[in-house]
């Protein structure tokens, strides 16, 4: 095979670091097509040409990153990525170690290959290494436990059982589970009474929805113990995001009053009384809107202006503000104080009745390049982090300090995908994983008129519904009146929402201790506990 042995013996050595899902038997006809000698220098050529186009599909199916299709329905969003954002890609991908093997190999191929039949002992591996994972499977070490945390990479989509942990679930229990879910959520809904129009309890609303934050990356950063989540009066640790991109996340939360939608579903329209906004609205709150950055990638600012369920309501120019990093495509993005404190004092200056805000920020998302600094995003998250936390921080004491009233809601997009898994590089969500999904949601109370030391944890599955249920108890027995319940009384009974995560292919979800995947073309697997 010539200098094909190297292509399977990178192959091989992908596999055993837990970066690569070989087909095996693709892998090995492949090999002995390339083994046949042909004579004839022209259709010798014509191979080698097919042979390079279908070895690249084959590895790029085989690999961790997002199904072709994907990647060509999302190709005029990749355009707007910087060439620096898309070398950090690269290297997610290709790392320093994987250089250094391939020039090792390299050499150590040129060196024995006069003497030694390579050909011979790569087809001996293609054929034992398969036969070795199915008989020792169980007790494969690091990376070679292939069909980890459910892949949509082709290894997966045959439906085949890989390794621990990858076993093919039976469909109809999982799919019967799922329409059942479905179905229980398709007749959920929250209703929202009028606020009492007594100024002197009524607070505000202020939404902070926060792209690329879960608990796992709390854990990665090293952040769980920041100071703002012990600030909170309601903190939801099994809190299911259901989204793992911003724009369905956003749907998502701005359609918290009605159960979990399937995805697809999310671009039909949905009855008015799902619209958060406008229930809030209905309530008797004036409704707000606020953004760091621009909006522009992706519409997401059309969509959040669409389904906000409230005409005319438009974010105010960043116009003056500081620049606190570059995004992932080189538009600008505000500290997240520096915008909510002019959005406050704006506020505070109009006075009025009660507001109600959803302001998005893209401090932590993946590509940002802090100004002050040359590091890499991942690197600079946990500065990042700190940051946006602090910033919250600072965004509580403000409205404190000012005498006002507030319901803040810190409620995030998605997880980072930080550490990433066996099946998807760092920053990649094409899977959404419980990891991904899993995020930590809270709810502080500015100005209650006793003060409050402890924090009530909702260890509940929960989602948006039960978020939305909160914030109607809230409305419906005002906390900040002197004689107010306790507040645990207002997290009695949250409706729970099973662990389901879901994105244009690819459906997760909770079972057991554990977790199922749909890939694309329907199979369920078990993903990794």
């Amino acid at each position: 095979m010539g200098i094909w042995n190297l292509y399977f013996i990178a192959k091989l050595y992908l596999f055993f670091i837990g970066r690569l899902h070989p087909q095996w038997l693709l892998n090995l006809l492949f090999a002995l097509v390339l083994v046949v000698r042909i004579r004839h220098p022209a259709l010798s050529a014509l191979r080698h040409m097919l042979a390079v186009v279908a070895g690249a599909a084959l590895m790029y199916r085989e690999s961790e990153l997002p199904p072709f299709a994907r990647v060509v329905s999302q190709f005029t969003s990749l355009q707007a990525f910087t060439p620096a954002y898309m070398l950090e890609l690269a290297q997610r991908v290709i790392t320093r170690e994987m250089l250094l093997v391939a020039l090792a190999a390299l050499v150590i191929f040129w060196l024995v290959n006069r003497w030694v039949r390579v050909t011979t002992l790569v087809l001996g591996a293609l054929v034992a290494v398969p036969l070795w994972q199915a008989l020792y499977g169980a007790g494969e070490p690091g990376g070679i436990a292939g069909a980890r945390a459910g892949t949509a990479t082709a290894a997966l989509t045959t439906g085949a059982a890989l390794g621990t942990g990858g076993a093919e679930v039976a469909a109809s229990g999982p799919d019967a589970r799922l329409a059942a879910l479905r179905n229980q959520e398709a007749l959920r809904q929250v209703s929202f009474p009028r606020m009492a129009a007594t100024p002197d309890t009524q607070y505000d609303v202020i939404v902070l929805h926060v792209c690329s934050l879960s608990w796992d990356d709390l854990d990665t950063a090293r952040a769980r113990d920041n100071p703002l989540l012990q600030r909170f009066d309601f903190l939801f640790t099994n809190f299911s995001s259901a989204a793992s991109y911003s724009g369905p996340a956003a749907i998502r939360v701005l359609r918290a009053a009605c159960g979990q939608p399937e995805h697809k579903a999310l671009y039909d329209p949905a009855p008015a009384q799902c619209h958060l906004f406008q229930a809030l609205a209905q309530a008797g709150f004036s409704t707000r809107m606020l953004l760091n950055h621009d909006g522009h990638f992706d519409n997401f600012l059309k969509e959040v202006q669409k389904e906000i369920g409230v005409d005319g309501v438009a974010p105010p120019p960043n116009t003056g503000l500081p620049v606190a990093m570059r995004s992932f495509d080189n538009s600008p993005v505000i500290g997240d104080f520096d915008v909510l404190q002019r959005w406050f004092r704006d506020r505070q200056q109009a006075g009025g009745g009660p507001q109600a805000l959803y302001y998005n920020t893209v401090t932590l998302h993946d590509g940002n390049r802090m100004t002050d600094n040359r590091l890499s995003s991942l690197e600079s998250y946990p500065l990042r982090l700190s940051r946006l936390l602090g910033d919250i921080d600072k965004v509580i004491e403000m409205v404190a300090q000012s005498g006002r009233r507030a319901v803040i809601v810190f409620v995030p997009e998605h997880g980072a995908a930080l550490r990433g898994d066996a099946n998807q590089i760092a920053g990649m969500r094409e899977i959404p994983t419980p990891r991904i999904i899993n995020v930590p949601v809270g709810v502080k109370l500015v100005g209650l008129p006793r003060p409050n030391n402890s924090t009530v944890t909702i260890d509940a599955p929960t989602s948006y519904l039960g978020l939305s249920q909160l914030l109607s108890n809230l409305i419906a027995e005002n906390p900040f009146a002197a004689q107010a319940p306790a507040l645990a009384s207002y997290a009695s009974d949250l409706p729970q929402t099973q662990m389901v995560g879901e994105n244009e292919a690819t459906v997760t979800m909770r079972e057991g201790n554990g977790y199922v995947v749909r890939t694309p073309d329907g199979v369920w697997i078990e993903g990794k506990p």
